[in-house]
């Protein structure tokens, strides 16, 4: 399939743009900052309106069906305004797991809310300081026609938004098993459930969740209890692509206000741009973010085509998108000189994110590592 994107994938990129830029402009999460806020509910509401939160949700269930290659579109534009909202967590990878093994019941309630955006759910994961998807010990223990959650989760993505966490529980296996893993709908104000938060440097916070005796009933049981791994498997692939994404978003931005302050600031009389060493440096990294912007479609088409390949796509662009990333506002960074540390300025901000961003759903480490696996290696 041709790396090139269709009329209508254009005509969501220049409406998503134009509907970003003017919402949630990177001066927006200077506000939120300085006001103790995280993200704005007026823009998810406007992120709802335009349909965004419904972008890869099949018809029958209130979404648009427009696939990933355009919910990759939304969330590029959203990393270069540096846009907070749980998107990522809610509408795609929750959204995904739901589709994919949720019953009817539970598609037509659950999609439906989500779609409209009257709901945020949120993954509750990985239990370690890295990303580490294998590792599960907490558990799920039947008990009549309900089961019992023990155990905690860290780093749970928009776990300050969230009404509910789908939660990963093991029912049996040890704790590197890949196998025997269960997914529980448990609502926020559940009992037994403790929720804390803490605040990354880009402004968002991330949930710690504590599981002590949880009860669930049997309808908030997802899929069928330890044979959920494939569908587990794409929605974490669907949130690494996407996380690809946005920070190709991030990158683009940094390297393209860095162009326009080079091109500003004077030294000896000239504009720094004329400067050989930096242009050499822009050039080099221009060529890694065309590189890049290949990666991630080819990652989001396979995903929407359900390729054979899709895992080492994806991990090859997650991978890619995060070392480029890194260089990317680190050059921003460098290039704005002494300022460019400064808050004045919003490139630290690039930077911030960037960092956040790297960690989810799989760092450059963790993806190059799965991608050589996936190769033989």
């Amino acid at each position: 399939m041709a790396l090139v994107l269709n009329e209508e994938q254009q005509m969501l990129r220049d409406s998503a743009k134009s509907f970003i830029q003017e919402s949630s402009p990177v001066g927006a999460l200077r506000k939120l900052r300085d006001s103790g806020e995280e993200w704005s509910p007026e823009l998810w509401s406007g992120m709802a309106e335009m349909g965004w939160t419904g972008i890869a949700i099949p018809e029958d269930f209130g979404g648009l069906e427009f696939g990933y290659v355009g919910a990759g579109i939304v969330l590029e534009e959203c990393g270069r305004t540096l846009a907070a909202s749980p998107l990522l967590s809610s509408s795609f990878v929750c959204a995904s797991l739901l589709e994919a093994v949720g019953n009817e019941a539970q598609k037509e309630s659950l999609l439906a809310a989500i779609a409209g955006g009257e709901t945020v759910f949120t993954l509750a994961l990985c239990e370690g300081d890295r990303f580490d998807p294998t590792r599960i010990a907490t558990t799920a223990a039947a008990d009549g026609d309900t089961y019992v959650l023990n155990g905690s989760k860290k780093h749970v993505l928009d776990g300050d938004l969230a009404n509910t966490f789908i939660v990963v529980a093991r029912l049996t296996g040890d704790a590197d098993s890949e196998d025997g893993l269960g997914l529980f709908l448990v609502d926020r104000d559940t009992e037994g459930l403790s929720v804390s938060t803490t605040l990354n440097a880009d402004n968002r916070r991330v949930g710690n969740l504590d599981f002590e005796s949880v009860r669930v009933a049997a309808n908030a049981v997802i899929g069928k209890p330890g044979a959920n791994g494939a569908a587990l498997a794409r929605a974490l692939d669907i949130g690494a692509a996407l996380s690809a994404a946005e920070l190709l978003g991030v990158a683009q931005e940094s390297f393209e206000r860095t162009l326009d302050y080079l091109k500003d600031r004077k030294q000896f009389g000239v504009p720094v741009a004329s400067f050989q060493a930096l242009q050499h440096r822009a050039a080099q990294l221009f060529c890694e973010l065309e590189l890049c912007k290949s990666c991630v479609l080819k990652a989001l088409q396979a995903i929407d085509q359900d390729s054979p390949d899709r895992s080492t796509l994806v991990s090859m662009a997650k991978a890619k998108v995060a070392k480029t990333s890194k260089l990317a506002v680190n050059e921003a960074v460098q290039m704005h000189a002494g300022i460019g540390m400064t808050d004045e300025f919003d490139i630290g901000f690039f930077m911030k994110r960037s960092a956040a961003a790297c960690q989810e759903y799989g760092d450059y480490y963790f993806h190059s590592d799965r991608f050589a696996e996936l190769g033989g290696y």
